[in-house]
């Protein structure tokens, strides 16, 4: 018999917490590629003061040691909440992230092109999974022989992120104020603006079959077809700053009414996003996905499948709770399936048309400025972020492996020779790390730049350099690229730890007698080394064409790829008035995967 969902969860074993000592060396050893002899010098001294005896910051580790001895799962529990409900601008664009779905998966072969076909496929597919993982009857995953944490499952369904003044909450089935799975029977669907809710699941509890959702999505394109008004559209103020959105909130939900239509919105299993065009190639669908018209989105929904007017789909994802494996996981399940295996383990029957009915809010004058507002105002942030799209169709993990060399290595040393090329330095750069072989455990911030990445990027600019240097180097940087991943994989990355310190003295410093400042978090080294120029992570997934996201910063590309046997896409953003260097990186980029497999191939 299959293992339950969530059987090994409470068996995995936990992160472990590092020294404060350990955390500050390596601190130090990863930040110090990026440093100048005095940057570094005044870096080693804020350390030191960190490490005092008698400084606030052994009194916050200390803090941390008895939160992790309390029972918690991981002493990063107040990390993530911390991280991702407390950020106070826009998390459309800059937070949620995209997967364009493939068009030839099983599921999309199972049905036309048509749009309500294939939206209702998907819904078909999702619902599915939902009621399996009610039962716990979703397979945990398992990488390399170990399970890994399934927690995250838990935010897929009925999850909305609920904006707050100081921080957001969250909310979500398998809570305190929600115990057990989502009772939710209904979606939200959005077109032109308008929004409706769609019952996938019959008053007996039985789901509706594939065709009763053709004809309720058919029937709810009908009844939208007039494009609401722009100040009428409420998924406008998603977009905004949480700081902004916080207080608005309350106005909107002091109409009951509009409490009412809000507790459908948010209690929905899922949105679907119904666009009224088809794009006019990748790119504009991958933008489409990233950030799209705000009048039909819902930014604050965990899961928004969105699908164009000829079928092609992909969902846009809140960061809060989900992470890119787990999505990966819940979207390879509903798309390798065709439509009728779905219905067939959902045991849907056809009941006829589905309930559905509009949702609407009473909105005085001022709200209805407000998301007018609003909408333009993300519209230009949109037009403000400048995207493209590259592709490798000769070049994958296979024949990252024949030459020799780990393909994540690979791809990491490509992006460094191009960056190089393309800004005149080797900035700082993120990497995501998965860690879901930990209790609860998520993501880690791995910093790519090591010594021997200088040295690789060093000798390929050196005309002097000869093949076997240029070998040599390459090769020690992707060990080294190899190992400090692993490092990351054992939970010993210093910078997740010493964020933490500080958001504890931000929590709780004051009932702890730790207010003092720390010069640490201002100096050269905790600015620079986060400073992002690329921010990058990838999602492999043979479902997938595309995965995407914003940048971090007024200078950072945002890297996002799909790195596959056979072949690699990416996905790259950045602010317009950087855009040049942007594609100037795509150039050095091709230019760069050309050079690294003529170095490394068998002579």
């Amino acid at each position: 018999m299959t293992d339950r969902t969530f059987a090994h969860d409470a068996e995995l074993p936990r992160v472990p917490l590092p020294t404060l000592e350990d955390s500050c060396s390596r601190f130090l050893a990863w930040s110090a590629p990026l440093l100048t002899p005095d940057e570094y010098a005044e870096t080693e001294r804020a350390v030191a003061d960190l490490l005092r005896a008698d400084g606030p910051a052994r009194i916050l580790h200390a803090d941390l040691e008895r939160f992790d001895r309390s029972g918690v799962d991981s002493w990063l529990d107040e990390f993530w909440p911390s991280r991702y409900l407390g950020r106070r601008d826009r998390i459309a664009l800059n937070a949620n992230f995209f997967f364009l779905f493939r068009d030839d998966t099983a599921l999309a072969r199972s049905t036309s092109a048509d749009q309500a076909e294939r939206a209702a496929a998907v819904v078909t597919a999702a619902v599915n999974y939902k009621l399996l993982l009610d039962d716990e009857a979703v397979p945990p995953v398992v990488q390399r022989g170990r399970p890994l944490s399934m927690a995250q499952n838990r935010f897929l369904f009925s999850e909305t992120r609920i904006p707050g003044v100081g921080q957001d909450t969250v909310r979500a089935p398998y809570s305190a104020a929600q115990p057990g799975p989502s009772p939710a029977r209904h979606i939200a669907v959005f077109f032109r603006g308008n929004i409706f809710r769609l019952d996938v699941i019959g008053p007996d509890g039985v789901p509706h079959a594939h065709g009763d959702l053709v004809d309720g999505l058919r029937a709810v394109l009908k009844a939208a077809a007039v494009r609401a008004p722009a100040d009428t559209s409420v998924g406008h103020l998603t977009t905004l700053a949480r700081a902004d959105w916080a207080p608005l909130r309350p106005e909107l939900i002091a109409d009951p009414a509009n409490r009412a239509t809000l507790d459908v919105l948010e209690t929905a299993l899922f949105a679907v996003c119904l666009e009224d065009f088809a794009p006019v190639d990748t790119l504009h669908a991958c933008d489409q996905l990233l950030h799209g018209d705000s009048a039909n989105r819902w930014f604050d929904k965990s899961v928004s499948f969105i699908v164009f007017a000829d079928g092609t789909a992909g969902i846009n994802v809140e960061h809060c709770g989900l992470d890119g494996t787990t999505i990966l996981s819940f979207v390879d399940t509903l798309l390798r399936a065709p439509v009728a295996e779905h219905e067939t383990r959902l045991g849907a029957t056809a009941q006829g048309l589905p309930a559905h009915a509009p949702l609407e809010f009473a909105l005085d004058d001022s709200l209805r400025a407000r998301i007018a507002a609003a909408g333009a105002d993300f519209a230009q942030y949109a037009a403000d972020n400048a995207t493209t799209a590259v592709s490798f169709d000769d070049f994958g993990t296979d024949r990252a492996k024949a030459l020799g060399i780990s393909p994540d290595a690979f791809a990491q040393l490509c992006y460094q020779l191009a960056h190089q090329r393309s800004k005149g330095l080797i900035g700082a750069t993120y990497e995501s790390i998965a860690t879901r072989q930990y209790r609860g455990g998520r993501t880690e911030a791995m910093r790519v730049v090591t010594p021997e990445i200088l040295e690789f990027v060093a000798a390929m600019e050196d005309p002097a350099a000869d093949r076997a240097t240029r070998r040599a180097a390459a090769q020690a940087a992707a060990a080294a690229h190899v190992a400090r991943a692993q490092q990351c994989q054992r939970g010993e990355a210093p910078e997740q730890h010493l964020w933490e310190l500080q958001w504890i003295q931000r929590r709780r410093g004051a009932e702890l007698g730790a207010t003092e400042p720390m010069p640490f978090y201002d100096s050269p080294g905790w600015q620079i080394a986060r400073d992002d120029y690329l921010s990058t992570s990838s999602a492999p997934s043979v479902n997938i064409q595309y995965f995407g996201f914003g940048c971090t910063s007024a200078k950072c590309i945002g890297v996002a790829y799909v790195l596959l046997p056979d072949r690699w896409n990416l996905y790259l953003a950045t602010p317009a008035p950087v855009a040049d260097r942007m594609h100037e990186f795509a150039a050095h980029l091709r230019t760069a995967v050309a050079e690294m497999s003529e170095l490394l191939a068998t002579t």
